[in-house]
């Protein structure tokens, strides 16, 4: 999703100055993306049939709901992508300028629509909204306005679209950091890194504020056990301090070797320094997050990775404004070697968000323990993860290689 609109972007500049350089940007980007886009399908699908093999019980109670916009996706969404996939990557020779433009736009559009309805599925059993409880005790729509407007589901949208930006915006300017150090100069490097380090600064921020800011908010009035738990606060109090580094000690209720910044909590959570934030111990055990200890580091590896994005792309940009970016080796290799960086964010983000809504499946309403499908066992379950891991594993190698070999195609300045 990060690099669908960068091929807008350079297609739009190419169709309007007719600058071949932007056109062969696009090209090699739009190879990339076809194969992020086969993967995702490939690895995607099975996600989608748990809600069937393991997760029945849930299906059966959220289905009416969820079942909605997982439909949505695949009606309004997947086949625009798709139908526009092929021929922004095989058509540009059979369509001219203008078609081959509104391709990318039919690509950048899908995909991006595709993520909000995936969104909104999952801001549903973070924050239940626009349901009703049907005669036999399941969930259905009672308002599709309330379902699809969910307030966590646009602060959540906006803060994942931004967050993809930025993992788009350091792969493109790995590969041009990639390239200036493998040829010390040039042009499609220098303008890989251009677009990468400019609308990867900008991209970092809005992750950090405004969208993160009101995606702590909404934690913090919608799950105050799991904001408890992503900062290891386990008493309640005013003036709340935001951890940098310390060890949560779930046992002994208390957060070893902390280093903190006091009031900080507070001002990111209500926007007053003097809020009182509710710990851990001020709601009932049973409502607790079920594994605190690995919330606690995911959120803390998201937040350090992200601040960390800030800092080196405001370096990058302050280099490149001085014109001594692509003479300033040091910054290049961090460049080149920060790409893997946002994944791993995006991942501790995720992983941030689903077991700071444990134990529910959908907040507040059904448990993750009542969701799964009384059939499957636990041998069953864990043969069938450890196959995908092992089949999931394979495709990474295979996607690795395939990304690669387009990188080293285009590392050519045949035609430029």
């Amino acid at each position: 999703m990060g690099i669908a609109w960068f091929l807008v972007g350079w297609k739009w500049l190419h169709l309007r100055t007719g600058d071949p350089r932007y056109a062969d940007a696009a090209r090699l980007w739009a190879r990339i993306f076809g194969i992020n886009f086969a993967v995702g399908v490939v690895t995607g699908i099975p996600m989608e049939f748990q809600f069937g093999t393991n997760w029945a019980a849930f299906s059966q109670y959220a289905g009416g709901v969820i079942g909605q916009t997982l439909a949505m996706e695949g009606m309004f969404a997947f086949f625009l992508e798709s139908a526009f996939i092929g021929v922004l990557v095989w058509g540009e020779k059979r369509l001219g300028p203008k078609s081959h433009f509104a391709a990318a736009v039919g690509v950048a559009m899908g995909s991006w629509i595709s993520g909000f309805f995936i969104l909104v599925t999952n801001a549903f059993m973070q924050n239940p909204s626009g349901y009703a409880i049907a005669a036999d005790g399941s969930l259905r729509i009672a308002s599709l306005s309330g379902f699809l407007l969910n307030p966590w589901a646009l602060v959540q949208f906006c803060h994942n679209q931004a967050a993809a930006l930025v993992t788009g915006s350091f792969a493109i300017a790995a590969v041009g950091a990639f390239y200036v150090l493998r040829s010390g100069t040039s042009p499609r490097g220098s303008l890989f890194l251009k677009w990468g380090t400019a609308v990867g600064l900008a991209a970092s921020l809005v992750v950090a504020f405004p969208t993160g800011d009101q995606q702590a908010k909404m934690v913090a009035r919608h799950q105050p056990p799991a904001l408890a738990a992503m900062e290891g606060r386990f008493e309640s109090g005013p003036m709340a301090d935001i951890t940098l580094i310390g060890q949560p000690d779930v046992r002994n209720r208390q957060l070893n070797n902390p280093i903190r910044l006091p009031g900080m909590l507070s001002f990111l959570a209500f926007g007053t320094f003097h809020r009182n934030v509710p710990g851990l111990g001020a709601f009932p055990q049973d409502t607790w997050p079920t594994n605190i200890e690995l919330l606690y580091y995911a959120f803390h590896v998201m937040a350090g990775l992200g601040t960390i994005f800030i800092g080196l792309m405001a370096l990058a940009n302050l280099q490149r404004f001085r014109g001594k970016l692509e003479s300033t080796s040091p910054l290049l290799w961090a460049l080149m070697l920060a790409f893997p960086f946002p994944f791993i964010a995006n991942t501790a983000g995720w992983m941030t968000t689903e077991l700071g809504r444990q134990p529910w499946l959908v907040y507040g309403l059904f448990r993750t323990a009542e969701g799964y499908s009384k059939s499957v066992g636990s041998g069953e379950a864990i043969f069938t993860l450890v196959g995908f891991a092992g089949l999931y594993f394979l495709l990474g190698l295979l996607y690795l290689f395939m990304v690669g070999r387009e990188v080293m195609h285009g590392a050519g300045e045949a035609a430029w």
